[in-house]
């Protein structure tokens, strides 16, 4: 049988671009070609019937790289830790082809770790094994919460022996293909500015708003449109963000899309208990890029992209666009955790109060982030309404004792009281609504250890695939 694909209708849109975008580049060729994930969900998302497909289709593509198209390292820099670097670019992987999927959409289909670019540096190209099964389990688990986010189409263990100074080494390599919406990045017009190409940015913020904001293609401040609307996206992304308890690790602005998507999921984890100096990175010493520093960082990438588009629009219009960023932000996160918490809509200043303290309950008790949004969504029931010592019984929770305990009573009265407030039937949404915002399984830091030990040791990947399981259906 024909592999699918090698057949997809494949579009050249960032290729039609030109060389002054990209380079091209080919692939590493790999001693070994062993599928260790596939992502049936995105098959059909392209319109493919995973029955058909098979794994050697995906080594084929994606372990061996056979393709009729040029692969694309695409060109770009990027502020890392507030100091500018032009030394950047696709480093360990490439675009590999573009495709629309079934919903209209164009998406890339991007690599990592798939060998040397003219932007590798002294770096080898690869990418652990480890790195890849962490990503693998980021973007899953941030789909389920409902992230916008780049997710993992497949993962092939390729044989070679890396060396790495966070990891035990030798340790195994392995090639991802992540599919995104698109891999432009705020990076991509920071390049173009730094070379002084007006003519460049423009020529890309067309391409931009052609194939990801058609719906401004034809306003006259299209341009103006376009910056509103990505800085509302970012908002967006960033309170999903915190509302999930995330924390992404290396807010680059080349780890910043175009589109506003989240993707390349590195030191990134999540929290353990409400802690707003929580670090992802070992190597981020400051905690420049600390869960609570993370919607100011993204803003102030945003502030930065301005720097380039200024060269094309107005500053005045940038700054109006930028000013949408707070009350964006604020909106999304307040009714996201008013959704974790099981309620629908709530009048503004309601909202506000139940927010904060439910804030200050996680932030002055030694409680589990996501323990306690899964002991409410366990525990919920009707007779809470008619006693509020009965929410989240403490024989669930650590012991409160003091001003501790003062902190779970004044948060179990207020929920209580706007429990009073609904009807059998918005009960039962409520319930509905605590299981969809608030899932069994989150990943933390011990979990992806517990599945990645038995992989290191004995390679057994069971632990591994029920994880995903658990995580797509809990």
């Amino acid at each position: 049988m024909a592999n699918p694909f090698l057949f997809l209708e494949y579009e050249p849109a960032f290729e039609a671009l030109g060389r002054d975008y990209y380079d091209e580049v080919v692939a590493a060729e790999f001693p070994l070609h062993i599928l260790r994930f596939r992502n049936d969900q995105i098959l059909t998302q392209l319109g493919l019937d995973p029955q058909t497909v098979t794994d050697d289709h995906f080594i084929e593509a994606f372990g061996k790289f056979e393709s009729v198209r040029p692969a694309l390292a695409m060109c770009y820099h990027g502020y890392q830790f507030g100091e500018y670097n032009p030394q950047l670019g696709d480093g360990r992987g490439f675009l590999y082809g573009q495709v629309r999927g079934i919903d209209g959409e164009l998406y890339d289909f991007g690599t990592k770790g798939t060998g040397q670019t003219p932007y590798s540096r002294n770096a080898d190209g690869r990418l652990t094994l480890k790195g890849g099964v962490r990503e693998v389990i980021a973007a899953e688990a941030l789909h389920r919460m409902g992230v916008r986010t780049s997710r993992t189409l497949s993962l092939v263990e390729t044989g070679e022996k890396l060396y790495r100074s966070d990891e035990p080494s030798p340790t195994r390599s392995a090639a991802m293909v992540r599919f995104s919406r698109s891999h432009i990045r705020f990076g991509t017009f920071e390049r173009l500015h730094y070379f002084g190409r007006a003519d460049l940015i423009t020529k890309l913020l067309d391409h931009v708003i052609e194939y990801y904001y058609p719906h401004f293609k034809t306003e006259s401040d299209r341009y103006a449109l376009f910056y509103g609307e990505l800085v509302k996206r970012v908002a967006t992304l960033v309170a999903q963000w915190m509302a999930a308890g995330f924390c992404h690790g290396v807010l680059n602005t080349d780890n910043m899309s175009i589109t506003g998507e989240s993707f390349d999921y590195g030191p990134y984890a999540f929290i353990p208990t409400y802690n707003p100096r929580f670090t992802a990175a070992y190597f981020d010493s400051s905690g420049l890029y600390c869960y609570a520093n993370q919607p100011w960082v993204c803003k102030g990438n945003l502030e930065r992209l301005q720097q380039p588009l200024k060269m094309v629009i107005d500053a005045e219009a940038l700054e109006s666009g930028l000013d949408l960023f707070d009350h964006q932000f604020r909106e999304t996160y307040r009714q996201l955790m008013i959704n974790k918490l099981g309620f629908g809509q709530l009048p503004l200043a309601e909202a506000e109060e139940l927010l904060k303290l439910t804030i200050n309950l996680l932030k002055n008790n030694d409680l589990g982030y996501h323990d306690f949004f899964s002991l409410l969504t366990q525990e919920f029931c009707a007779d809470w309404q008619d006693n509020f010592s009965q929410i989240c019984k403490t024989e669930g929770l650590p012991k409160f004792e003091g001003w501790r305990k003062l902190y779970l009573e004044s948060w179990q009265q207020l929920y209580h009281h706007y429990l009073q407030t609904l009807s059998p039937q918005q009960l039962d949404e409520m319930k509905a609504r605590l299981k969809r915002y608030n899932p069994t399984v989150v990943p933390l830091r011990p979990q992806i250890e517990a599945v990645w030990e038995p992989i290191f040791v004995e390679d057994n990947w069971e632990p591994f695939y029920s994880l995903l399981k658990r995580i797509k259906t809990e």
